[in-house]
């Protein structure tokens, strides 16, 4: 044989590599293209391509055919019950918060009181708005003594059986105080929440650590400050009574 024809047959062997490296870079591109896809699609669908390209592998098996990829998580039965309780429990309490809210109401068309206190059922609770023009005068977070027997009156209507947690919230419209004894609205809308509330408490059949006080000065408006009745109407203090699937916590704020 030649020496040329040697170099030639050599030539031919080395290169001979080439087409199965080639096809093996293919196949993993493929495969990295597929794993990609598969984390946008269902896991129905990866189960699927999975034991496809497991098959044309390894002949059946192989790291990537597996059953499931992650089962979905089953509630336990007690879990289940806990959770039925716990809309049972939202549906009375809604019942009976409907009911304390057809009393206030009956006690505010008895006494007139209708555009002066108004009440609302949400999902947080039931809400009793008060406008502060008819307890407090302006720049002031002392309760009128005229108008206490209100407030006495108001805290009749809260006791229940069992006690509920309560939140007693000030707000005040946007027009700036700075007096001798408040600094902001916010610390007017604190203090007129704490002196309301504690005049709620001199009922002895309330318990004082279902209360709490906040104020949120000209923050949470209810309407526009841009007219004398809009700013009537975001000076108030509310009354929330939450169910009693939510908590209240038992601190100042």
């Amino acid at each position: 044989m030649s020496k040329k024809k040697k170099v030639k047959q050599a030539g031919n062997m080395n290169e001979s590599w080439l087409i199965p490296y080639a096809d093996l870079l293919t196949l993993l591109l493929s495969l990295f293209i597929v794993l990609f896809a598969s984390s946008q699609i269902d896991q129905k669908k990866f189960q699927e391509i999975s034991r496809s390209f497991s098959a044309s592998f390894t002949g059946g098996t192989g790291v990537l055919d597996f059953e499931s990829p992650v089962e979905p998580k089953q509630l336990p039965s007690s879990s289940k019950q806990d959770h039925k309780h716990k809309s049972a429990l939202d549906k009375q309490d809604k019942e009976e918060l409907q009911n304390v809210k057809e009393k206030i109401d009956e006690y505010i068309v008895q006494n007139h009181l209708n555009g002066k206190l108004q009440t609302s059922l949400t999902e947080e609770g039931l809400a009793i708005t008060i406008l502060n023009d008819i307890l407090f005068d302006s720049g002031s977070a002392e309760v009128r003594v005229k108008d206490r027997r209100l407030a006495k009156e108001i805290s009749q209507l809260l006791v229940m059986n069992p006690p509920r947690n309560i939140i007693i919230s000030g707000h005040t419209d946007n027009v700036p105080i700075h007096n001798a004894q408040f600094a902001s609205n916010w610390e007017l809308s604190v203090m007129r929440a704490v002196n309301f509330m504690k005049l709620l408490l001199e009922n002895p059949k309330l318990d004082p650590r279902s209360f709490s006080a906040k104020g949120y000065g000209e923050f949470k408006p209810v309407a526009s400050n841009d007219t004398p009745e809009g700013r009537m109407k975001n000076r108030r203090v509310e009354i929330l009574i939450l169910p009693h699937t939510k908590t209240s916590p038992h601190s100042l704020h």
